[in-house]
């Protein structure tokens, strides 16, 4: 009895440290000089995304580098850089995967084109498995036709 006393306390301390886990985790504050310097800086780290965790934008993400990034947005808002010229720090140094709104270029052609060219190629394959499936059931031999004939034939003259 006593074993079994001791697993599930044990179970129960690991599934604690489990999800307690994200507790313990550091809370970043940030002091701003004036509310449009704290808009700027929470609207940035919004849109730019954690390039580590990749679908997650940094304010979301507990990753290393989206706390540095956060930092470095901070430090930079805070010396009054606009959001404009944060953003093009973030992606010259980055690059545009960092946008969670890549613009639409050369290089990131494919990114927005890419899900409208595999739904057309999914539509047409599904067409064309629909279509010959239809085709090979319909389609019946001239022997088979005239089995059915005289079938036909015979149940008639009965």
């Amino acid at each position: 009895m006593s074993g079994l006393l001791l697993r599930g306390l044990i179970a129960g301390l690991f599934l604690q440290l489990v999800f307690l886990q994200p507790g313990f985790a550091a809370i970043e504050v940030h002091k701003f000089d004036n509310p449009t310097h704290e808009k700027q800086y929470k609207t940035l780290i919004q849109e730019l995304r954690c390039l580590v965790c990749q679908n997650e934008n940094l304010a979301s993400s507990n990753a290393d580098l989206a706390k540095d990034l956060r930092q470095k947005i901070y430090d930079m808002t805070m010396r009054g850089k606009d959001s404009k010229f944060i953003i093009n720090y973030m992606v010259a140094r980055y690059g545009d995967f960092i946008l969670y709104r890549p613009p639409f270029k050369s290089i990131t052609i494919l990114l927005w084109t890419g899900p409208l060219l595999i739904l057309l190629l999914s539509l047409w394959i599904a067409f064309r498995i629909i279509r010959s499936r239809s085709d090979s059931e319909s389609a019946i031999s001239s022997e088979q036709r005239l089995q059915v004939r005289s079938l036909l034939e015979q149940q008639d003259s009965l």
